[in-house]
């Protein structure tokens, strides 16, 4: 049970949950990692960071790229976050 404060995946956009998923399962299996998906309690802690490290990593360059070519950062998403973990 996850105490009240502490909810983990709360996405700050709702509509991008399929998408993230599917980004999930494929740096998992760039990783070698195969059958990433359901109950992942019993894979080891070391093997779930280096998922989401590359998909954090990924995600910033892209922000990075964004940047670079004039874009800016969303602050509508960024506004988001800050009201839902509140």
């Amino acid at each position: 049970m996850v105490a009240e404060g502490q909810r983990s995946n709360v996405h700050v956009v709702p509509q991008a949950s399929q998408a993230l998923e599917q980004f999930k399962q494929q740096v998992a299996s760039e990783l070698g990692i195969t059958n990433y998906q359901g109950y992942l309690g019993d894979v080891p802690s070391r093997l779930n960071g280096a998922v989401g490290g590359h998909m954090v990593r990924r995600m910033i360059a892209l922000a990075e790229q964004n940047l670079a070519q004039g874009g800016t950062i969303g602050t509508q998403a960024a506004t988001a976050a800050r009201t839902t973990t509140r």
